[in-house]
């Protein structure tokens, strides 16, 4: 039995912790299976983000007769393309590798650790199997990852997850994606752009259901027009076959009112990739021994100061579920961090995280839907500002919008984007409810640079706001 003064259990942001914990002169021990740096940097966003830009570039250049400019792309290394981004990406869980091999305070343990008793765990597999290990803090922080979906015959399928196509050598004549979330959003944008076509089949009656529902429409009316999207389809069955890999999919019931049409749809390409959501890790860790305890989906219970039901053990991240985005998880590290290493508790703050989605277009979006406003009843009012009537978004072409929604005292509380640089415009939105008034006086008495393209986000801000929830709900 080894005894350690701090123990992290994955190597994501959890490290975020251990390096605090070493600083003040702890002994760390880290558990990881895998490459360092967790689903984030290996197989999840930084690899994704890299190669999508990539596809940006290919699309500006098909774009250019737009602007009077005849460009073609007349080659693509698509296996260099990936290699180089795997390669970076490996190198930097090398490198974040070799900072705990050289750090006299931090032990790493090579395998996968669950629980034995107490604030006790087992390395099992990899190079240290059979390790145990004690610490007085423990932080799990163990991620989550793909899951598929309950589809019939999918386990005799050679289907990709995020994971896998993230390092494909080269492009499908013909992907067929099922799951209708970012991840097939941005992958279909990805392997779209380099030739690929795509087949999406996502069960809700838009693509992207956790944005707001006009950014949702929009955004799957302009995937309708690049790609053959289902939405409403729930697949059903899967089954390889020499003409390669079959989907049978059929209408999903959407709701009590929604009328039962019971139709069906058939889709063969040559890649299958399910992309339905992902799953704690938490059946891993035989969390019962350390009396720590899960909600219905898996995901740790924590108090809001993000202690779970067990003394001395905490957790963040992707297996708590609030929200499954790297910068969340960072933010509930520096949270963790304070409470365990601080003189006083605070609770973890939720308020104004953002999220985007990397597509084409971009989507981005902070706070409440209005969705949410009206089925709970609260009294708002919208706005909606579009791309194209600015003078940076006509000259771009662009198309888009930004909708607002606010209280009637002018506080923020959503503000969604669909159109290029949406993950960028949203940043002032969520500076100013988290770091301002909150109101919509924060965005207007600010000098926005004119003619650049923040001024969407000003003029959505400025316009004629019109009521919504029990009034007359507002259509553009």
């Amino acid at each position: 039995m080894k005894e350690f003064d701090f123990l992290v259990i994955g190597s994501g942001s959890g490290l975020d912790v251990a390096n605090v914990a070493a600083n003040q002169g702890q002994s760390v021990a880290v558990v990881e299976k895998g490459r360092l740096g967790g689903t984030c940097l290996n197989r999840g966003c930084i690899p994704s983000k890299m190669l999508l830009y990539h596809a940006d570039i290919v699309e500006t250049v098909e774009r250019a007769e737009e602007f009077d400019i005849s460009a073609e792309v007349t080659d693509v290394a698509f296996d260099d393309i990936v290699r180089k981004v795997n390669e970076e990406v490996h190198g930097d869980a090398a490198s974040i590798r070799n900072g705990l091999e050289s750090s006299s305070q931090h032990e790493l343990f090579d395998g996968e650790a669950y629980f034995v008793d107490e604030r006790t765990v087992e390395v099992e597999g990899g190079e240290d199997d059979g390790a145990r290990l004690r610490a007085d803090t423990v932080l799990i922080a163990a991620g989550s990852r793909p899951w598929t979906a309950p589809i019939e015959g999918i386990e005799g399928v050679n289907y990709l997850t995020s994971k896998q196509a993230l390092q494909l050598e080269e492009p499908p004549d013909h992907l067929v994606i099922v799951g209708g979330g970012y991840i097939a959003a941005e992958l279909g944008h990805f392997f779209g752009m380099f030739g690929s076509d795509v087949t999406i089949i996502g069960r809700r009656p838009h693509l992207l259901p956790s944005a707001d529902e006009e950014v949702a429409e929009a955004f799957t009316d302009r995937y309708a027009e690049r790609f053959d999207v289902y939405t409403g389809y729930e697949a059903v069955t899967a089954t390889e076959s020499e003409e390669g890999i079959t989907v049978d999919a059929r209408t999903y019931p959407q709701g009590e009112d929604s009328e039962s049409s019971d139709e069906s749809v058939s889709v063969t390409g040559d890649e299958l990739l399910v992309a339905t959501g992902r799953t704690p890790n938490s059946d891993t860790l035989n969390l019962k021994a350390a009396g720590v305890k899960t909600d219905a989906d898996g995901f740790i219970e924590t108090d809001e100061y993000l202690r779970t039901t067990a003394d001395g053990v905490w957790a963040l991240g992707d297996i708590v579920g609030e929200y499954l985005l790297k910068h969340n998880a960072n933010h509930e590290a520096q949270t963790v961090a304070r409470n365990i290493f601080g003189e006083d508790l605070e609770p973890i703050d939720y308020t104004a995280i953002p999220f985007a989605v990397f597509g084409s277009p971009e989507v981005a979006g902070v706070g409440a839907h209005e969705e949410a406003l009206r089925a709970a009843d609260r009294e708002y009012a919208t706005n909606t500002y579009r791309f194209e009537d600015t003078a940076r978004g006509d000259a771009m072409h662009a198309e888009g919008f930004v909708k607002v929604l606010i209280d009637l005292e002018g506080e923020i509380l959503g503000c969604h984007i669909i159109g290029p640089d949406a993950s960028t415009l949203i940043q002032e939105v969520v500076v100013a409810m988290k770091a301002g008034s909150g109101t919509v006086q924060d965005i207007r008495e600010s000098v926005h640079i004119h003619p650049a393209l923040p001024e969407v986000v000003q003029r959505a801000f400025a316009g004629q706001f019109s009521r919504g929830g029990n009034s007359q709900h507002h259509h553009h």
